[in-house]
């Protein structure tokens, strides 16, 4: 098995290309390891001296490195674990098990104004995202604040903030006028 390896725009992040797919549908993040019963694999990264966060996208995982670690030292032990899972042919995610789900409470008069957004984020922002390893996630919109939560590579990204306010929110503002704020969850 070969496994690319890219960078991403955080530099304790390494996006992994196993050349197959990971996730039949959506995403999960899991930032420690007690977390991770939902994801045998999340699990084997996590008992990787150094690895700090899972991010996995349907045909690539996000590792993040404590900061203090190097990448020559680390990313060889981050490719001889997936090799070894994958060849187990242990499930990537259990089914049954839940990864946890932050929300907002939103008013339902604010449905196709929400609507617009989530198509929005599924359609411009999202694919963008991942092609850097990350994901953005929506969370909710209450009185004119969208919020979203950045995920694998984005979380904790140094330009995080400036894609958050600079594209996203200058985006959806631009479609949806009711949008007047975007908002990090953590």
């Amino acid at each position: 098995m070969f496994i690319e390896t890219e960078a991403t725009p955080n530099p304790d992040t390494l996006k992994f290309l196993p050349g197959r797919e990971v996730l039949e549908v959506g995403t999960a993040n899991f930032n420690n390891p007690d977390g991770t019963a939902a994801s045998p694999l999340a699990t084997a990264m996590f008992a990787i001296v150094g690895v700090t966060g899972v991010f996995l996208g349907s045909n690539f995982i996000t590792i993040t490195k404590a900061h203090e670690d190097d990448w020559a030292n680390l990313k060889p032990n981050v490719l001889a674990g997936l090799m070894q899972f994958f060849a187990s042919g242990a499930p990537v995610l259990v089914q049954g098990q839940e990864t946890s789900e932050l929300a907002v409470d939103e008013n339902e008069e604010d449905a196709e104004i929400i609507e617009q957004i989530k198509t929005l984020l599924d359609e411009k922002i999202r694919p963008a995202v991942a092609g850097d390893g990350g994901d953005i996630v929506y969370h909710g919109f209450k009185d004119g604040v969208v919020y979203l939560q950045m995920q694998g590579a984005c979380s904790g990204c140094p330009s995080a903030s400036i894609t958050l306010k600079s594209g996203i929110e200058n985006l959806l503002k631009y479609y949806v006028p009711e949008v007047v704020d975007v908002r990090a969850v953590e």
